[in-house]
């Protein structure tokens, strides 16, 4: 499956940093790119070039807490909590009780009495936390990617998944599977959409459940850490510790898992000594390229770069720069976590499954 255009939300105003700073408040104003499904919010189907205005709706002069998207949905979830979307509905992905496509940003009426604080897109499915460390979800579970195993068509209003027994602080979503950690630390995964690449690249190995389970299932091989975040892609997830380690697992189709196996059956940690020996504080995960932020503010990327999602060029050991027209292989020169320093300081990234 090829990557679709992209959408962006452009977001303006005081971030969650800046607004303890300076009492500001986090603005949804600006949006551009692909809209094909109105993910956009703007009232119309027209792919935007310039970032325009959003007007006239609702939630516009509302603090926001966070802003993503899907394959062709967005989501965003604001200051009281509550969540706002638009795009692509076919599967019920909006979890608005109904499937057709919506054009402007709407309250989902549905999670009334819940307040959301994070909510993840997949490529057709949304996954909700709300305060009380519940999760929900919404959308196509064509392959077990909302994590309740009886619902076998499109999942149009918001369902609780009953296997989360422990309160959960972070979820994630990829292309056809999601992620959840919980408040101890455990990384539960859920969805098969990682399956068909693990069976051919394992060689007839046995897959552990995690890559095949319909409901949540413990990821194993992270038992001696706490994980405190989780991010999720195409074909890939990762995790973050309390102590600022990375772990990773999945494709490596493009090096974005800093490994020379094409597929990690396992979690594998990615050695502290590529991001300088500091600690990592945040993680963001694009369809096939990774985002990771240090303690000390540093942004490193790595992962497949021929769309220019790196935010650097690709630079050989001896310091000259790569071109697609040289002998060398470009990816090489990516797959390795490298400083992007006009990034440095940043609060928030942005990245939709693109």
């Amino acid at each position: 499956m090829c990557p679709p255009k992209t959408h962006l939300v452009l977001q303006l105003g005081g971030g969650q940093r800046e607004k303890s700073r300076w009492g500001g408040r986090v603005r949804l104003e600006c949006l551009q790119g692909a809209n094909s499904y109105g993910q956009l919010g703007l009232g119309h189907r027209e792919d935007v070039l310039v970032p325009q205005s959003l007007k006239d709706v609702c939630c516009k002069s509302q603090g926001f807490k966070s802003i993503t998207g899907g394959g062709g949905h967005s989501a965003v979830v604001t200051d009281a909590g509550e969540l706002f979307v638009c795009g692509h509905n076919k599967e019920g992905q909006l979890g608005l009780n109904h499937s057709e496509d919506v054009l402007h940003f709407t309250l989902c009426t549905a999670l009334s009495g819940f307040c959301v604080t994070e909510v993840a897109c997949g490529w057709d499915f949304t996954i909700i936390l709300v305060g009380t460390g519940l999760v929900l979800s919404c959308g196509s579970n064509s392959f077990g990617q909302l994590g309740v195993p009886q619902i076998s068509g499109p999942c149009l209003i918001p369902q609780k998944i009953e296997a989360l027994k422990e309160k959960v602080v972070a979820v994630a979503a990829g292309l056809r599977h999601a992620l959840a950690a919980t408040e101890s630390g455990l990384v539960f995964q859920w969805g098969a959409g990682m399956a068909s690449r693990a069976r051919r690249a394992s060689q007839g190995k046995t897959l552990p459940l995690f890559l095949t389970a319909k409901e949540p299932c413990e990821v194993t091989g992270l038992e001696d850490v706490k994980v405190k975040r989780v991010a999720a892609s195409s074909y890939h997830s990762v995790s973050l510790t309390d102590e600022g380690c990375l772990y990773v697992w999945g494709s490596n189709k493009h090096g974005q898992l800093v490994s020379k196996e094409i597929f990690l059956l396992v979690p594998k940690k990615i050695e502290t000594l590529f991001f300088s020996h500091e600690k990592v504080t945040a993680v963001w995960s694009g369809w096939t390229h990774l985002v990771a932020q240090t303690e000390t503010g540093r942004v490193f990327t790595w992962g497949r770069a021929d769309y220019g999602q790196l935010g650097r060029r690709a630079v050989a050991p001896d310091g000259q720069e790569a071109c697609r027209a040289s002998e060398q292989p470009l990816e090489p020169l990516c797959n390795i976590p490298t400083s992007v320093p006009c990034l440095d300081g940043a609060s928030q990234f942005y990245q939709d499954h693109h």
